[in-house]
């Protein structure tokens, strides 16, 4: 709709539109991340932001949005002396998932540099962004290349194009803000700290508040523009106080009380680098400014904690966010204590400089040992400041230990870690600690989408060849392009120095990176792997396997199978996160219907494929190979299920999870079905000697010569075997 729902209309949400509008207030903040679930007003209350941003004077006829005031003295489209200025609103840009990196930092024309000697350069959206908002809708599905470009550009206010020797420099300040479903999986904590704040919403589960955002909604969707009337009031007054906050935001006083307070806070909750105290500062004093104060009070920090901290503090993919206000609230009072006391600490000095001894005050109280926390801290909100905690969202962490596992079924003669149903169950068993592990990357060539995982052909990465462009030139291969026109210059009356190139002798430059697959763990959760110091070990095991999965931007799938049948615990996904929660509360006993959970599998990758068939999928079977359960004959059963993994070239390894003295070795003959490969749990270790394959023809790893069978031609090429990759381990 051309007419933008209005800010002032959103319900709820209040922390969702405190950040948006620091930002607005104050930029330099660095921008919001807003998380949540899907149909939360997360998209309709950026997009409506964009409409209270007071308009901005342009140079007339700047491509790049120059200020008039202050013109960017490098600006492709300078100098700008004594040009006439134009007024427009402030623009709101949306980055798309599949946008380009041409399309978002710019292009230069190559064909017209090469052949008319022409520097065309054709701006991108960081470009059109300036001096308004860039909106990132689902930013953690975005390439890591991407999102660093974006990230580098909102940090530098500049955005550099680098590309054949030649250079161009703009000015990019804008409002960065992006939104995402953490289903979908995570971004990096590198990247996630480059966010100024970040903020959790979720839907109300307030019954009459739902009524409320139902009523206004289907009103707006009815006649966008007489209810945009009825919110124009409200809206002209929000502006307004836009206005007047950033016009007393230079005034605002940041005393070294606070910043006391703000550095003790980052220290407390152990937060990497010093961003997150120069965030804080630059929130606490909008904070103030949007107020209507000229002085940041305590309750002004404690806000900027709640919004610049809880995404920095997450050390791996599996912390959940979140702050400790407990804590928060003990530090504050704590520093604020010191602060306020000054009379007692002069006396203390003069008494020392007479000789005597200083004499005690009453004790702090000890933020370890004090329930009260000193008192407690402020509430939410205060000093002016609108209603800033969601009642509906995520008040705390909750431990996933606290969970208590399902009652478990009849086991093959292995205690079950759960009490009897009706009884008091156990909790489900701790993973051990996660280790780095081996890199397993599938074997050939692929086309899928950028990751760190197997080797691919893709826009990013080393040169390894050049071919005929197909549509824009993108990469120039300036040595193939020579070699392309050598032997046409005498013909081309070229009879000096220099060389004559026409488009048709321009090379494409093909490059070699790496991509990201589908790794499907299939667990076998039977009584036989209940013993609780073996799922322990085996849960470790996958736990590191799904943080080598994150690190290397991979989708992932688990399937688990115990008792009569298989599951599909979590369908493919980004979010290792939601894998690594249904690992923890993993239910153990019962038999062990292999040929199930491989049958399972086999369906999950037949849609797959359909939906995504340049991802090339890593099978990892986590089990100590029995088959006891599932059908008449298990055995024979799991073994045309293997056989139809290796029939349509699935790259399989099996962890082989049996422990004690004498082994069978089914796990072996599994993945000899599978014409992948065994590995045991130390052998999934960076760390261990043995090499598990060898070249490309899978040769048996050290120790074990029936663990790797010869490759039929199905399985080679790019969908083979696994292999493993020591260089980039």
């Amino acid at each position: 709709m051309s007419t933008p729902y209005p800010f002032t209309a959103v319900v709820g949400q209040d922390d969702l539109r405190l950040a948006l509008l620091l930002n607005a207030v104050s930029p330099r903040v660095g921008g919001v991340l807003v998380r949540g679930e899907k149909g939360t007003a997360k998209s309709t209350a950026v997009r409506a932001l964009a409409a209270l941003l007071p308009p901005v004077d342009t140079v007339t006829g700047c491509r790049f949005s120059c200020d008039p005031a202050d013109p960017d003295p490098r600006c492709p489209d300078g100098p700008h002396d004594g040009t006439a200025v134009v007024g427009r609103p402030a623009r709101m840009v949306e980055l798309p998932v599949g946008a380009s990196e041409d399309r978002l930092v710019g292009a230069l024309d190559i064909e017209r540099a090469l052949a008319e000697g022409v520097k065309a350069f054709e701006p991108g959206l960081l470009a059109d962004a300036h001096r308004g908002i860039l909106y990132v809708d689902e930013v953690n599905l975005l390439h890591d290349h991407l999102v660093d470009v974006l990230l580098d550009a909102a940090a530098m206010g500049a955005s550099h194009v680098e590309r054949e020797g030649v250079s161009v420099r703009h000015a990019a300040r804008f409002l960065l803000v992006g939104t995402m479903n953490p289903e979908e999986g995570e971004l990096r904590p590198q990247l996630l700290d480059r966010f100024g704040l970040t903020v959790e919403v979720a839907a109300s589960r307030e019954p009459e508040q739902r009524v409320e955002v139902v009523r206004r909604r289907l009103a707006y969707e009815d006649d966008a523009a007489s209810f945009a009337d009825r919110w124009a009031g409200a809206e002209e007054e929000l502006r307004e106080r836009i206005r007047v906050a950033r016009a007393l935001l230079p005034s605002v006083v940041l005393g070294d009380g606070v910043l006391r307070q703000i550095a003790a806070t980052c220290a407390a909750f152990e937060v990497d680098g010093m961003r997150a105290d120069i965030v804080m500062a630059r929130t606490a004093t909008a904070l103030a400014a949007w107020a209507g104060r000229t002085e940041v009070l305590a309750e002004d920090v404690r806000q900027a904690a709640l919004l610049a901290l809880p995404h920095r503090r997450r050390r791996n993919p599996f912390d959940a966010p979140g702050l400790d206000e407990e804590k928060l609230d003990r530090t504050l009072d704590e520093f604020a204590e010191q602060e306020q006391e000054p009379e007692p600490a002069q006396e203390q000095k003069q008494e020392q400089e007479q000789g005597q001894e200083p004499q005690e005050g009453p004790e702090d109280p000890d933020p370890d040992t004090d329930p009260d926390g000193g008192g407690g801290g402020p509430g939410g909100g205060g000093g002016g400041v609108p209603p800033q905690r969601d009642p509906n969202g995520p008040a705390a962490e909750q431990d996933p230990q606290e969970q208590q596992a399902q009652p478990a079924d009849s086991t093959d003669g292995a205690p079950a870690p759960q009490g009897p149903g009706g009884g008091r169950e156990q909790q489900a068993v701790a993973a051990a600690e996660p280790f780095r592990t081996r890199i397993l990357s599938v074997p050939g060539i692929g086309e899928g989408a950028a990751g760190r995982r197997s080797r691919a052909r893709s826009e990013h990465g080393r040169t390894t060849g050049s071919r005929l462009p197909r549509g824009p030139l993108t990469r120039l291969h300036l040595a193939a392009t020579v070699r392309a026109a050598a032997p046409y210059q005498r013909a081309r009356g070229r009879g000096g120095p220099g060389l004559v190139v026409r488009r048709d002798d321009l090379r494409q430059a093909v490059r070699e990176g790496r991509e990201s697959n589908l790794v499907l763990f299939v667990v076998d959760a039977s009584g036989s792997m209940a013993a609780r110091r073996r799922m322990s070990a085996v849960k470790g095991a996958v736990l590191s396997l799904l943080l080598d999965a994150y690190q290397r931007r991979d989708k992932v799938g688990l399937v688990t199978f115990r008792g009569r049948e298989a599951e599909l615990a979590l369908p493919p996904t980004s979010s290792v996160d939601a894998a690594a929660a249904r690992l923890e509360r993993l239910p153990t006993g019962g038999r062990t219907p292999l040929g199930a959970g491989l049958l399972k599998a086999h369906d999950v990758l037949r849609v797959e494929r359909m939906r995504d068939p340049s991802r090339r999928p890593l099978l990892v079977v986590v089990t100590d190979g029995r088959a006891t359960g599932g059908g008449a004959d298990p055995v024979a059963l799991a073994s045309r299920a293997a056989r139809l993994h290796a029939a349509d070239g699935t790259a399989a390894i099996v962890v082989d999870c049996e422990a004690g003295p004498v082994r069978l070795g089914l796990a072996g003959s599994l993945a000899a079905e599978l014409r992948g490969t065994a590995v045991t749990l130390d052998e999934l270790r960076a760390d261990a000697i043995t090499s598990l394959v060898r070249g490309a023809r899978g040769g048996p790893a050290a120790g074990s010569p029936a663990r790797t069978p010869a490759r039929t031609p199905a399985a080679a090429g790019a969908s083979g075997s696994f292999r493993t990759d020591r260089r980039a381990a």
